[in-house]
């Protein structure tokens, strides 16, 4: 007799289980990602950021990173921006460094970079769909020794700025917001 219990006891909890995910899933709940970039935006160029900074790799790294969002968190598709019927400009305005921390008042021990964007959504007329402007985001790096900018450090601190503004911007495209 245990033994059915034991098996009744199972099966009722597979039961709650399964009526628990349909219930979930009835109610338009789904885990992150899927949907369209933008109100049935089903294909997408994303044209390489222009830059108007003084680093060299910044335009490349927000259109790489942006690309990337896209094709993880969306169903929208990449292509060629000449061959896409929506497409997506973007221009790094500005990248700018400031101190964040000091051991001394001659030696910086910490930096903070920033990075100022514009985005646009275009459709095929070049008619914008969706922007931003002034869309800024920053992040703090270690100076090298002897108070001496570390390359790799300001170029995986652009790269993190890069990610950040990629979601960012998808998120909001998105939301329509």
């Amino acid at each position: 007799m245990k033994l059915n219990g034991m098996k009744n006891s199972t099966v009722g909890k597979a039961i709650w289980t399964m009526a628990g995910i349909l219930l979930l899933a009835g109610c338009g709940y789904r885990l992150e990602g899927g949907g369209y970039l933008y109100e049935g935006v089903t294909r997408v160029g994303v044209e390489v950021f222009e830059n108007n900074s003084g680093q060299t790799r910044a335009g490349i790294d927000f259109t790489n990173e942006l690309i990337r969002e896209i094709q993880e968190e969306t169903d929208t598709q990449v292509m060629d921006p000449a061959d896409a019927p929506r497409r997506i400009k973007g221009i790094v305005k500005a990248i700018t460094f400031s101190t964040q921390s000091r051991s001394s008042t001659e030696t910086v021990v910490e930096r903070r970079v920033t990075a100022v964007v514009e985005v646009q959504l275009l459709d095929i007329d070049g008619d914008i769909l969706w922007s931003v402007n002034n869309f800024s985001s920053s992040e703090s790096f270690l100076v090298g020794e002897d108070n001496v900018n570390d390359d790799s450090n300001i170029n995986e601190a652009i790269a993190v700025i890069a990610q950040r503004v990629a979601e960012r911007i998808v998120s909001q495209m998105m939301a329509n917001f």
